[in-house]
């Protein structure tokens, strides 16, 4: 009998309507960054983020940074980036 292996599912922390993903600290510090579900980078701080979603086209980025219209924040208090 041939099984097929089961996707796991997001959970709901996981999935979100907002373009911009700030994923969970990493255990070395920093925080993976998606935007539209493509990786953009390893954020050690706002200011990575900043960049990230300039060099995406959002010139104002720091103004949304706290909206959750335009980013989740997984895991984690917001702008804490886990950096040792």
């Amino acid at each position: 009998m041939n099984r097929r292996q089961s996707e796991p599912e997001d959970t709901p922390e996981e999935r979100s309507e907002a373009p911009i993903v700030i994923h969970r600290p990493a255990g070395t510090g920093g925080r993976r960054v998606t935007i539209r579900a493509q990786v953009a980078g390893l954020a050690r701080s706002d200011d990575d983020v900043i960049e990230f979603l300039r060099r995406a086209g959002l010139p104002d980025a720091g103004d949304v940074l706290d909206d959750p219209r335009w980013v989740q924040w997984q895991g984690g208090r917001p702008h804490d980036y886990g950096v040792p």
